[in-house]
């Protein structure tokens, strides 16, 4: 019962080192080696920052079992390993980071530059939009004014024109009163001149009976 116990603990403890990521130390090269010691034989040399599977761990010799990216197993020392890269390599991995923030700084940079042109050109516009719209407020005034005199001139016209056709009416009245007054005064002329002449007749007729009758009585005397 104990061995199943200690098999399942050792398991376990595989696992959990399974799981586990280190990485090689500052130093620039490391050998993985085949066994816990020195004597073992080298497989490779490990590069500084070279990201390591933990396989399992020997406290007692001091090495842990590891495997490489490419597949490569072996024992190394475990006192060369990290549980973070190497500062070189997050070094090199922050100059990669600074350049691509410096390349999304400019980008960004350059996007600024342009929505600032684009502002500005936008601002124009919006002024001379509002330039003309107020030349075109002024126009529009203007054609108001134009409009309100040129309707005041229609009516003027219209009743200039009333009152034209209301002196040719009166005119034209006049007109015929005096052409009746001229027959009128033409008929009085022509009564007072027959009067005058029936007048004449007259006493053309009477005088001579007059001249007689007193002739007459002068004889008779």
């Amino acid at each position: 019962m104990r061995r199943l116990l200690w098999i399942i603990l050792l398991g376990l403890g595989a696992s959990l080192a399974r799981a586990e990521t280190l990485y090689v130390s500052d130093r620039l090269e490391v050998p993985l080696r085949t066994g816990t010691s020195l004597s073992h034989k080298i497989v490779r040399m490990l590069k500084s920052g070279t990201a390591l599977e933990v396989l399992e761990q020997d406290p007692d010799s001091g090495y842990t079992h590891v495997r490489t990216p490419g597949g490569s197993e072996g024992w190394i020392l475990s006192r060369y390993l990290m549980p973070q890269p190497a500062a070189r390599t997050r070094l090199v991995a922050a100059q990669q980071k600074l350049a691509q923030l410096q390349a999304r700084f400019q980008d960004q940079a350059r996007q600024l530059q342009q929505l600032q042109q684009e502002k500005a050109a936008l601002e124009d516009k919006l002024a001379a939009a509002s330039k003309k719209g107020g030349s075109l407020a002024e126009q529009l005034a203007e054609i108001k004014r134009t409009a309100a005199s040129s309707l005041a001139l229609d009516n003027e016209n219209r009743q200039l024109k009333k009152r034209l056709i209301t002196m040719e009416r009166e005119q034209q009245s006049l007109k015929q009163e005096n052409e009746t007054l001229r027959n009128r005064t033409r008929r009085d002329w022509f009564m007072v001149g027959a009067g005058v002449i029936i007048v004449g007749i007259l006493i053309g007729l009477i005088l001579p009976r007059i001249r007689v009758r007193r002739r007459s009585s002068w004889d008779s005397l």
